[in-house]
């Protein structure tokens, strides 16, 4: 996801993401654990979307 779509979205929109994107980061480390994981660049990937999204969060909340 890029910065600048998350951007455009609402508080209430960037939270919605920030769950979907925990929810996916923990499936990917279940199948980590399982050993079915075929690419492990995806952990880094939603790890750094987390934070991204989590830092627009708390930029548009310290805005109001």
């Amino acid at each position: 996801m890029k910065a600048a779509d998350l951007r455009n979205k609402d508080v209430a929109g960037i939270e919605a993401e920030i769950k979907d994107l925990q929810k996916a980061h923990f499936g990917l480390r279940m199948q980590k654990g399982t050993q079915q994981l075929n690419n492990t660049a995806a952990l880094r990937q939603t790890r750094r979307d987390i934070a991204r999204a989590k830092t627009i969060l708390a930029e548009k909340q310290a805005a109001k």
